[in-house]
């Protein structure tokens, strides 16, 4: 079937961390060999699985499936992400990217696939943590992995799963913190007006910092109605689509009219682009560095409260809808959000005493059926 061993040299190479190297005869009869195996067991257990495939799999299919699984990461990816149309480059697209070039590449990019395990992927993961990547960049970074490998192994690269059993990282939230109504009076009094605009923007229609530094005229559609339908994206500072959305969609979201009093003041002083937008900076947009920058400055002005960043100021919005009786399902869709798992997951804090609340109204209800 097959045999296995270990080139180290060491004098006792079953206690030692070097891995496993495979020797078999492949559906064609050339020898062939594959490193990589950490335990024993995995050895024979691919070993054992190489026999069985030859004993089903047409020779031509089985040497399409080796010449594939002799690729490396890098190269597959390489292959693989012009598939992934979906993806568009001021969105999804970009961190993808990132994920491959910044993280799997570095570490696992030399690394052929049909020498990754599960316990690859764990130590994998392991390294991501020891080195201080982010839970919630880690939970991004090991899907863009788990869906190259899969994909490979869908092809026929590998013979089992290679990510069977990785449990993905768990991403804990950060407490939400919302600023006082105060402290918003102060923020917007404190920030210069261009700032102030962006504010503005996001304490009173919930919008994101990408899409208040988007603000444009052309997107009042009623006295009472903004449509949301680009933001400017952080990295390539330019228009992009919403996120968790199609190039195209749109939100509608209430404009409390002294938001809408706020934005036609800037024009009358600032004037907008020929496209409409009120912000804007030496390349025509608004970006996320001009952004900083400002924000920084007032931070800095402000007096503490603990945990508020810009960022609140769109938590404001989510407050003081439900805190006024808005339903969730209607505060979920204006902010934008990918389902209201979401929404209730961040805010349902700001929701004390619902169900005190419900047990009163059926009992009133009940009494009043009888």
């Amino acid at each position: 079937m097959g045999s296995f061993f270990k080139e180290c040299g060491c004098s006792r190479p079953t206690r030692c961390p070097h891995p496993y190297t495979i020797r078999f005869r492949d559906a064609l009869g050339k020898q062939r060999e594959e490193a990589g195996y950490d335990r024993q067991d995995d050895a024979i257990e691919r070993l054992t699985q190489i026999y069985a495939e030859k004993k089903i799999t047409a020779p031509s299919v089985a040497e399409v499936r080796r010449e594939l699984g002799q690729q490396t990461i890098v190269e597959y990816a390489k292959q693989w992400r012009p598939r992934q149309r979906k993806m568009t480059e001021y969105s999804t697209g970009w961190h993808v990217d990132s994920s491959i070039n910044v993280h799997i590449v570095p570490r696992l990019g030399s690394r052929k696939l049909n020498s990754v395990t599960p316990i690859v992927v764990e130590r994998f993961l392991d390294e991501l943590e020891t080195d201080g990547v982010g839970r919630g960049n880690q939970v991004n970074i090991f899907r863009v992995l788990k869906a190259i490998l899969r994909d490979a192994y869908g092809k026929g690269a590998m013979a089992a799963d290679p990510v069977r059993g990785v449990q993905e990282p768990e991403y804990v939230r950060e407490k939400v913190v919302i600023p006082s109504l105060a402290y918003v009076k102060k923020a917007l009094a404190a920030a210069d007006e261009h700032l102030a605009v962006e504010i503005v923007m996001m304490v009173g229609c919930g919008l994101r910092n990408g899409e208040a530094r988007a603000v444009n005229v052309n997107n009042v559609v009623a006295d009472d109605v903004y449509r949301v339908h680009e933001q400017i994206h952080s990295n390539t500072h330019r228009p992009a689509k919403l996120k968790h959305r199609r190039a195209g969609e749109f939100r509608e979201v209430p404009l409390p009219r002294s938001v809408r009093e706020a934005m036609e003041r800037y024009e009358e002083k600032h004037g907008t682009t020929k496209e409409g937008y009120l912000l804007r900076g030496p390349s025509g947009y608004y970006t996320e560095p001009m952004e900083r920058r400002r924000v920084q400055k007032l931070f800095k002005g402000l007096p503490a409260e603990d945990g508020v960043g810009m960022y609140g100021f769109r938590h404001y919005f989510a407050s003081n809808a439900l805190g006024n009786g808005i339903p969730i399902t209607d505060v979920a869709e204006w902010m934008g959000h990918k389902s209201i798992e979401e929404t209730y997951r961040t805010y349902r804090h700001l929701m004390p005493g619902s169900i005190t609340k419900a047990a009163r109204v059926l009992d009133a209800g009940l009494w009043d059926a009888a």
